[in-house]
C-alpha cells in the first residue's frame, strides 16, 4: 500500500511538470506580475522622498526667519536715541544743518541732507571738519555771518536732527552714495544742477554726485 502511495505522488509531480511545460506563459506571468510590484512599491517609496525633503526644507527655512535678527529701521533708530545734550561741536553743526534744511523733509530726507555734509567732509573738495562745511560762506543758505540761527532745543525736530546726525555719523543706515555732493529743493532750479548727474529725489530734496 505504501508502495501504492508513492507511485502516486510521483504520477502526480510529473502531471504538474508536464503541465508547467506545455504552458510556460503561466511561469511568466507569474514572475512578470512579482516584477511589477516591486518597481511600483521602489517608485512610490522613491517618489515620496522629495515630499519629506521639501517638508524639511520648508520648516528650515521659516525657522531660519523666525530666528534671523531683522536690522532696526531709519524710524526704529530715531526713536530709541536717548543722548541728547551729550553731542561734540562736530555732531551739534551736523544736527543743526539738518535742523534748518531738512526738519520739515521724511526721515529719509534728513538723513541724505546729513550724509551730503559727511561727504562734504571727506571729499577733499570742501573743508574737512564738519563745522567748516556747514559754515563755510555762500553754501547753506540759512547760515549768516557764519553763524547758526537760534535753535529750539526742547522741539521735537531737534531731537530727530540729533539723532539723525548721530545716526549718519555712525554710518548706521546710508540713504545716498558717498560720491553725492550737492542738493537742492525741488521748487528752485540752479543753473549749477544741469551739469551735474541726478541721484536721487528724496522728499523735496533733489541729489546730485
Amino acid at each position: 500500500m505504501f508502495n501504492a502511495f508513492r507511485v502516486g505522488c510521483f504520477a502526480a509531480a510529473f502531471l504538474f511538470l508536464a503541465a508547467l511545460l506545455a504552458d510556460p506563459s503561466a511561469a511568466s506571468a507569474t514572475a512578470t506580475s512579482t516584477a511589477t510590484a516591486a518597481s511600483t512599491a521602489t517608485a512610490t517609496s522613491a517618489a515620496a522622498v522629495p515630499v519629506a525633503t521639501t517638508a524639511t526644507l520648508s520648516t528650515a527655512t521659516a525657522f531660519r526667519t523666525a530666528t534671523t535678527p531683522q536690522s532696526p529701521s531709519l524710524r526704529d533708530l530715531v526713536i530709541s536715541f536717548v543722548n541728547y545734550g551729550n553731542q561734540d561741536a562736530e555732531q551739534e553743526c551736523l544736527a543743526g544743518a539738518v535742523y534748518f534744511e531738512a526738519r520739515s523733509e521724511p526721515l529719509e530726507g534728513q538723513l541724505a541732507v546729513a550724509q551730503v555734509v559727511l561727504n562734504r567732509a571727506a571729499s577733499g573738495v570742501y573743508p574737512p571738519k564738519i563745522c567748516d562745511v556747514v559754515t563755510q560762506p555762500a553754501q547753506f543758505s540759512f547760515i549768516r555771518g557764519g553763524k547758526f540761527p537760534p535753535i529750539d532745543r526742547s522741539s521735537e525736530a531737534w531731537h530727530k536732527a540729533l539723532a539723525i546726525a548721530d545716526i549718519a555719523r555712525k554710518n548706521l543706515i546710508q540713504k545716498i552714495a558717498s560720491n553725492v555732493l550737492w542738493y537742492h529743493a525741488n521748487y528752485v532750479a540752479p543753473s549749477w544742477g544741469r551739469r551735474l548727474t541726478r541721484a536721487a529725489q528724496l522728499g523735496r530734496h533733489i541729489f546730485y554726485n
